[in-house]
């Protein structure tokens, strides 16, 4: 059986410049990684892998250099990696982004049974936690969100129990599989790759599939599909010197946000 595991480059957002004109992103000379949420989920797949001996293949849609960031998964663990890039796939929403990497877990289902798919609860460039749930969606999976410990998963049964993060309160919840699995950061603490994964992972294939190999209709794909278009990307003004909601008044509220916002950005070494 699969574990499948959805994967982002992103900016590295504490270096982000923006083109005060057009309002888009500089991106010649930014530094890209894997979306921070994502190598939560990947690092629940692998330890997925060690408990209950599935595979686990990571997928992502993205430029070429994607290809960088795949193969860190590799030298992580990851068994495969599969590299959807394509002209067509650009500027796509999260309507659009899901049915690409929908199609791409039905295909590889089509090889090798999927039980699990595991992604982050969202990404810190888009922000929207839509991508998961519309594959779930799309492929009729049962979604679990806001997971931070998977308690049992029965491949025998085909079901899986999880805990939910919730608002000052957890829940626990059994669902069928196969499943979709969004994580929060609190469920791991990724590891590091070893030197000789590293090197293993540098010779490792990534798999390309286009949209020769798709075969996906345009109209449902990257701008065309996308009901949703960024116009604009700017900074909102900010008073120097402002941190997170009202310091002054609410010194405990603003620290609260400045912890979730250091954790969100995994600054911390929880």
């Amino acid at each position: 059986m699969l574990v499948v595991t959805c994967v982002k480059q992103v900016p590295d957002t504490t270096q982000v410049k923006i083109d005060p004109v057009k309002g888009t992103l500089i991106r010649e000379g930014v530094p890209f990684i894997m979306n921070p949420f994502d190598t939560h989920a990947l690092e629940e797949s692998l330890r997925l892998k060690d408990e209950y001996g599935l595979r686990v293949a990571v997928i992502s849609m993205g430029p070429p250099n994607t290809e960088v960031t795949l193969r860190k998964a590799l030298a992580l663990g990851a068994s495969e990696a599969v590299l959807l890039s394509d002209r067509v796939f650009g500027g796509a929403d999260t309507l659009a982004t899901s049915m690409v990497l929908a199609e791409a877990i039905n295909r590889l289902d089509q090889k090798e049974e999927v039980a699990v798919v595991l992604c982050g609860r969202q990404t810190i460039d888009g922000d929207t936690a839509q991508v998961g749930p519309g594959i779930a969606t799309r492929l009729g999976y049962s979604q679990l969100t806001l997971v931070d410990r998977i308690e049992n998963l029965d491949l025998q049964a085909k079901k899986v129990r999880v805990r939910r993060k919730l608002e000052g309160r957890h829940e626990l919840v059994e669902a069928p599989l196969p499943v979709m699995i969004a994580v929060v950061q609190e469920i791991n603490k990724p590891r590091y790759p070893t030197v000789p994964m590293r090197l293993m992972a540098e010779s490792a294939t990534v798999t390309l599939w286009d949209n020769k190999e798709m075969e996906l209709s345009e109209e449902t794909i990257g701008l065309k599909g996308s009901p949703t278009q960024v116009r604009k990307i700017f900074s909102p003004e900010r008073a120097k010197g402002e941190i997170l909601g009202d310091g002054t008044s609410k010194p405990e509220e603003a620290a609260h946000l400045l912890l979730d916002r250091l954790i969100e950005k995994d600054l911390l070494n929880l």
